[in-house]
């Protein structure tokens, strides 16, 4: 296995795995945390897996950057460049409401593509999607990559507010806003899933080297699921609509 380290501050180090976004990359990126959280628990105190690189941040009254690279170096020796086939791996499943209400982009995209709303929603839910890295936002995670077809650049402008759950693509990849936040990306439908929970035993619903695929619902499911509509600033911050006609 490829890969070569850098030091990134008094107690981390970060482990380059290669230059580029590819799946059976960020796939061996995660094999290698797994391994070394396994073999190094008491030694690491995190560790960090993103697109090409993994960072390792160690206890420096514990240990010393020459013995845990030392470590570190054994143990990658010892990974199969191939793990086991990802296809095999459970796949999560968001229900999700896509809907103009909920993803006010939704339309944009589709004329952007040439596309009618629901070959938009059909492509980008028969996608099976790998979760990248995390980051941006607690429990924020990007997730790749999105059929060609519905390729669209960010935002030029930010939304101030985007609720939460609400689901976007932005260029080659797609991801779920945990919580209420600014957000650039483009906006095609929600889920009603809690995504970041800080009170939970694991706070975010997501993982980086996890699997998603997104699962289409209606408004009623959407509703009973607990997902919310009164909290869309595209609507609650519109000015309301001017009197016509002879009102009194």
């Amino acid at each position: 296995m490829f890969w070569r380290y850098e030091i990134t501050g008094v107690d981390t180090v970060t482990l380059h795995f290669g230059e580029r976004i590819d799946i059976q990359l960020v796939e061996r990126i995660h094999r290698a945390a797994e391994a070394l959280r396994i073999k190094l628990a008491g030694r690491l105190i995190d560790t960090v897996p993103s697109y090409t690189t993994l960072l390792l941040r160690y206890d420096l009254a514990h240990d010393d950057f020459s013995s845990l690279m030392a470590s570190v170096a054994s143990i990658l020796a010892d990974l199969p460049e191939a793990g086991p086939e990802s296809a095999d791996s459970e796949v999560i499943d968001i229900p999700v409401l896509y809907h103009p209400r909920v993803g006010p982009d939704l339309g944009a995209i589709a004329a952007r593509a040439g596309l009618s709303a629901e070959q938009v929603i059909e492509l980008h839910s028969q996608q099976t999607y790998n979760v990248f890295a995390i980051g941006f936002a607690p429990g924020f995670a990007y997730l790749g990559q999105v059929p060609e077809q519905l390729n669209t650049p960010r935002q030029e402008t930010p939304r101030a507010k985007v609720p939460a759950g609400t689901l976007g693509i932005a260029d080659t990849q797609t991801a779920m806003y945990p919580l209420q936040s600014p957000g650039g990306w483009n906006l095609i439908g929600r889920t009603p899933l809690t995504l970041f929970d800080p009170n939970r035993d694991k706070p975010s619903l997501l993982e980086a080297g996890q699997r998603v695929r997104f699962r289409p619902i209606d408004l009623e499911e959407y509703v009973k699921l607990g997902g919310r509509l009164d909290d869309l600033p595209w609507e609650n911050d519109s000015p309301a609509p001017e009197k016509t006609g002879g009102g009194q």
